[in-house]
C-alpha cells in the first residue's frame, strides 16, 4: 500500500509535495487525463486507508476514495488533459507529459517538489523526482491516479452514450473484444487514435468512418 513516507522524506507538509499521474496511455480511444494532488497536511488514517493505486481498487472503492479526496479540505487537486488530436500530433508519451503540465498549471498552490509516476521527467515549474510504480508507493501519486481514473472513466461513459457500439462505458476505450467488434461493425470515430496500430489497420482497410460527434 502507498504511504506518506516519500512526501515526508522530501519535507512535506512544510514543503508542498505534489503527486502527478496520468490515465489513458494505452486505450485506442479518448484523451489522456492527468491529475496533480497535494496534501496540505498529512492525510489521516481514515483517508489514507481508502487510497491505493487506482488499478488495484474496485469501482466501488475507487469511487469512495475519489469522493473522500474531493471533499477533503486539506487536499488540493489540479486536472489536465491532452486530446486525441494532440496525442496524434505529439505522440502518446509527449501528450501524457502535456496533460501533467496542464494539471500542475491548474493546481491552486505552488508546489515545491513533484513526485511523478514513471521513469521520465519533463519541463515543470519545480524540482521533480520520477518514481517507477509511484502509485503503489506514494499517497499523493496514488490519490492523483484515482482522480484521473474516475474523471476519465466518467468521460468515456458519456461518450459511449453517443457511440454505443464500442462498450466504452465498460472498457474506457481499451482494445477489448467488445471494442474491437464495435470497430468492425461501426468503424472509426473521431475519438479514436488514428496512429495506434489497430485503428490504423482499419483505416487502411475497407472500414468506413462512424461519422462526426
Amino acid at each position: 500500500m502507498p504511504d506518506y513516507s516519500l512526501e515526508s522524506a522530501n519535507g512535506a507538509p512544510e514543503k508542498r509535495v505534489v503527486g502527478l499521474d496520468e490515465v489513458g496511455r494505452g486505450p485506442l480511444a479518448g484523451p489522456v487525463i492527468a491529475a496533480a494532488l497535494v496534501f496540505l497536511t498529512p492525510p489521516d488514517e481514515a483517508l489514507s486507508s481508502l487510497i491505493d493505486d487506482s488499478k488495484r481498487l474496485t469501482v466501488k472503492k475507487r469511487e469512495a476514495a475519489y469522493a473522500a479526496l474531493m471533499a477533503a479540505p486539506s487536499v488540493r487537486i489540479g486536472l489536465g488533459a491532452a486530446s486525441v488530436a494532440e496525442i496524434e500530433k505529439l505522440n502518446i508519451g509527449k501528450a501524457c507529459h502535456l496533460a501533467m503540465q496542464r494539471a500542475l498549471h491548474h493546481l491552486d498552490v505552488e508546489p515545491d517538489l513533484a513526485l511523478v509516476d514513471g521513469n521520465r521527467l519533463f519541463a515543470m515549474p519545480c524540482p521533480a523526482i520520477a518514481i517507477v510504480g509511484g502509485d503503489r508507493k506514494s499517497l499523493s501519486i496514488a490519490g492523483a491516479s484515482i482522480i484521473a481514473k474516475v474523471k476519465r472513466d466518467r468521460l468515456m461513459t458519456r461518450l459511449s452514450e453517443r457511440h454505443v457500439s464500442y462498450g466504452w462505458e465498460k472498457n474506457a476505450g481499451y482494445g477489448t473484444a467488445l471494442h474491437m467488434a464495435g470497430l468492425t461493425k461501426a468503424g472509426v470515430t473521431p475519438h479514436h487514435r488514428r496512429d495506434f496500430a489497430p485503428i490504423r489497420a482499419r483505416l487502411s482497410g475497407a472500414h468506413h468512418s462512424a461519422g462526426a460527434i
